[in-house]
């Protein structure tokens, strides 16, 4: 994910974002790639957790595509290493991944079936996602979003329906007890263009949220020549201090939340 919230800034600039639900226990973050949520969500995943939340991960794909340099079957053995190591910084231990090609995902039933079938394991209230909009900006001229997370997101939010459908994927409901899952009670998506709700960050949650798109420092090094910590402070200071000037002033992580 080479863009980042920052173009998202022109949007909403005057008006204050509404504070991020609490009352939750578990959530599930569902991407395209490793790294996506480091743009700036982990962050707000470090701030969780350290409350006593669990937040699992699920990628769709390994990233495979994504370093040139790198042939797809060693970039995805990095780039997943690099993930479990980046989740485990803000204080996740659970990460899965669903095999899907990278470059080339599809919205659609298929994709909508596999991350359904993990809401209905794992049975979060919260599901948090990428931006699945066209632009990364709100502007005219804004940046073209990338099919993988255009599919990805739009998925998302149809899965959370499918798996509380006991006559949807009906299948996996006779595998190891698996029920339907209805419980999902928001859906947040990160990198949004229409961000409604923030979450603040604390100093420790916003040092974490650093350390952990540095551990993504193969991808890194392969995206730019800038020195990679000075690169991924100004993605996710930038970040942070841009929608804390819509958060009261207060370092934020802000999404666009949708309720269920």
């Amino acid at each position: 994910m080479s863009a980042t919230a920052q173009s998202t800034e022109e949007h909403g600039a005057a008006s204050q974002l509404a504070a991020m639900p609490e009352d939750w226990t578990r959530a599930l973050a569902v991407v395209a790639h490793p790294d996506d949520l480091e743009y700036g969500a982990a962050a707000a995943v470090a701030e969780w957790t350290a409350r006593g939340k669990d937040v699992t991960y699920l990628l769709a794909t390994r990233g495979e595509a994504g370093i040139d340099t790198m042939e797809p079957a060693e970039a995805a053995r990095v780039r997943e290493a690099e993930q479990r190591a980046s989740a485990a910084v803000v204080g996740v231990s659970e990460v899965e991944f669903l095999d899907h090609r990278d470059g080339v995902l599809e919205e659609g039933p298929a994709l909508r079936r596999d991350i359904a079938a993990v809401i209905r394991r794992h049975r979060p209230e919260l599901v948090l996602t990428i931006n699945h909009h066209d632009t990364w900006g709100a502007g005219p001229g804004s940046p073209w979003n990338t099919p993988d997370h255009r599919a990805l997101g739009r998925s998302v939010l149809d899965a959370v329906g499918d798996a509380g459908n006991r006559w949807i994927f009906s299948d996996q409901l006779e595998k190891d007890g698996v029920l339907p899952w209805g419980g999902v009670r928001w859906v947040a998506v990160a990198a949004s263009p229409a961000v409604t709700h923030a979450v603040p960050v604390g100093e420790e949650a916003a040092r974490k949220g650093l350390a952990s798109l540095l551990e993504h420092r193969s991808y890194i090094e392969a995206l730019t020549d800038e020195d990679p910590e000075e690169y991924a402070r100004s993605i996710v200071y930038g970040g942070l201090d841009m929608y804390g000037r819509q958060n009261g002033g207060r370092r934020s992580v802000a999404f666009e939340l949708h309720a269920r």
